[in-house]
C-alpha cells in the first residue's frame, strides 16, 4: 500500500467540529449546482434538521427536488429498508422508520424478495415491516419504492409469496402476469392502495450484473418481449396501482429498448435507474451515464450498495477506524459470506482502506465519505442509504450536509485509478 499523504486544510471536506468533539458538518443550507438526476433547480426546497431530534453526529440536510422528468417531488435520501426482517427486528426497523421520517427522508425502498439475503421463511417480512408502520400515518408523507423480481433459477418461492393464501411454487420470470401479481402481492403487504415507483428490479433476458462487466453471448436465452413487459406496466398505471415505473441493474440496451417501446406504446417512459455504484464499482460512469443523461432518456441514477456491502464502513479493515465497531460474528459478510464474496476480497479491502484513510482527514467516517461521494456524481439522484440499526442510520444520513472539495475528489480519483473497480469479479 503506497503512503498515504494528509490533504491540507483547503482541500479536506467543509466540517468543523461539534461539541462532542467529533468532526461535524457545517449547518449552514447550500445550494449545489447538481439537481436529482438533471432537473435543474425545478422545486427545489431545503430542509435542515438539528442534530438534537435525530440523535446525530451532525446535522442532516434534506433536499427535495423532481425525480428526473418526472412530477414526483423526492428528497435527496432513499432509505434502503433489505435488512428489515433478517439483521433488523421490527421494533428497530420502525424506530429507523420514524427517525428518517422526522428528518425529511421520507422516500423507502424495498423489493418484494426483500430481506436480503432471500429465503422462503423471510420473503415478503420487510415490506410487512413497512406496511405496519405506515399503520396510522398519512400515507401521503411517505413516498414508496418497491420492485418485482426479475427472472432467477432457485427462487421458485417467489411467485408463491405473491398471493393470500399463499400459492403454488413456480419458476420465476419476468412475465406481464408476473409484474401485476408481485404489484398486488406488494401492496398488500404495504397495506396501501399505491405504490408511488415501481422498479423492475433485474431483467428477465441474461445480462451481465451482480460484479461481471462481460457479456457472455453463449448464455443468451428467450426472453419476454419488451413490449409486453411495458404493457403490463401501463395497466398498473392506468389501474392506479403505481404513479411511476423504473428500472434496476439494467444496461444501455435495457433503457434504451423499454424507452423506445414505452414511446411507440404510448405509456410513460421509465423515470429512473437504481443500479450497483459506489467507490469500488463506478462502471456506470461510462456508456450507461451517456444513456441515460438528461439530453438522452433523463434517468437519474439511485445507486444501490454504495457502501460496498459495508465493506466501505471500515469495519470489516485490519484496523477499522477510529469510531467503527470492528465487524462481528453477526455482519453481512459473516452471515452471507458468498453473497457478498466480491466485496469482501484483499483489492477491496485495500482500496477502502485508502479510502478510509482519505475520510479520516476530512473528519468524517468512512461511510459519510462513501456516501457524500456518490451523492456529489451528477448523474445521481437520490442516494439509498442502509443501515441495521438507529444509531448507524443517524451516522449515515449526516454525509447530507458534506461537500467534498475538489482536492478530496481528486485525491479519491487518483485511488480509483490505481484500484480501478475491484469488486468486479470478472
Amino acid at each position: 500500500m503506497q503512503p498515504h499523504r494528509p490533504l491540507s486544510d483547503q482541500a479536506r471536506c467543509r466540517v468543523g467540529t461539534g461539541s462532542n468533539g467529533r468532526a461535524a458538518v457545517p449547518r449552514r443550507c447550500r445550494q449545489r449546482g447538481r439537481s436529482g438526476g438533471g432537473s435543474g433547480e425545478r422545486g427545489r426546497v431545503h430542509v435542515i434538521v438539528r442534530a438534537a431530534e435525530v440523535s446525530a453526529p451532525a446535522d442532516v440536510s434534506i433536499t427535495l427536488a423532481p425525480l428526473g422528468a418526472s412530477d414526483l417531488v423526492v428528497p435527496n435520501v432513499a432509505i434502503g429498508t433489505m435488512t428489515f426482517g433478517e439483521q433488523t427486528g421490527e421494533a428497530e426497523a420502525h424506530r429507523m422508520l420514524s427517525m428518517a421520517a422526522d428528518v425529511g427522508a421520507s422516500f423507502l425502498d424495498t423489493a418484494e424478495i426483500y430481506p436480503v439475503a432471500p429465503r422462503p421463511e423471510t420473503a415478503g417480512a420487510t415490506s410487512s415491516i413497512i406496511g405496519r408502520w405506515l399503520r396510522g400515518r398519512r400515507r401521503d408523507d411517505s413516498i414508496i419504492a418497491t420492485k418485482v423480481a426479475g427472472r432467477s433459477a432457485g427462487l421458485e418461492w417467489v411467485p408463491a409469496n405473491r398471493t393470500d393464501p399463499r400459492g403454488p411454487e413456480a419458476p420465476l420470470v419476468l412475465d406481464g402476469p408476473s409484474i401485476v401479481a408481485a404489484t398486488e402481492g406488494e401492496l398488500r403487504r404495504l397495506g396501501t392502495d399505491h405504490i408511488d415507483l415501481l422498479y423492475l428490479h433485474w431483467p428477465d433476458r441474461y445480462y451481465a450484473g451482480f460484479g461481471r462487466s462481460q457479456y457472455r453471448v453463449d448464455r443468451e436465452w428467450d426472453y419476454s418481449p419488451f413490449s409486453v413487459l411495458v404493457a403490463a406496466v401501463a395497466q398498473l398505471l392506468e389501474e392506479g396501482k403505481i404513479r411511476y415505473w423504473a428500472l434496476s441493474n439494467e444496461t444501455s440496451f435495457g433503457v434504451c429498448m423499454y424507452c423506445m417501446v414505452a414511446d411507440a406504446l404510448g405509456v410513460d417512459r421509465p423515470v429512473a435507474i437504481q443500479n450497483s455504484y459506489s467507490l469500488v464499482h463506478r462502471s456506470f460512469e461510462g456508456e450507461l451515464a451517456e444513456t441515460c443523461s438528461p439530453r438522452h432518456f433523463n434517468l437519474p441514477l439511485l445507486p444501490w450498495s454504495a457502501l460496498a456491502g459495508g465493506a466501505l464502513s471500515g469495519k470489516y479493515l485490519e484496523k477499522p477506524p477510529q469510531g467503527v465497531e470492528p465487524a462481528g460474528p453477526a455482519s453481512r459478510f459473516s452471515l452471507f459470506p458468498d453473497r457478498y464474496a466480491r466485496f469482501n476480497t484483499v483489492r477491496v479491502q485495500r482500496a477502502a482502506a485508502r479510502y478510509a484513510d482519505i475520510a479520516a482527514d476530512c473528519g468524517l467516517t468512512p461511510a459519510q465519505l462513501a456516501y457524500a461521494w456518490a451523492a456529489s456524481r451528477p448523474f445521481v439522484g437520490p442516494t439509498i442509504v442502509g443501515a441495521t440499526n438507529a444509531a448507524q442510520l443517524a451516522s449515515n444520513l449526516a454525509f447530507t450536509s458534506v461537500e467534498l472539495g475538489p482536492d478530496v475528489l481528486a485525491a479519491i480519483d487518483a485511488v480509483h485509478l490505481q484500484r480501478r473497480d475491484p469488486s468486479l469479479v470478472d
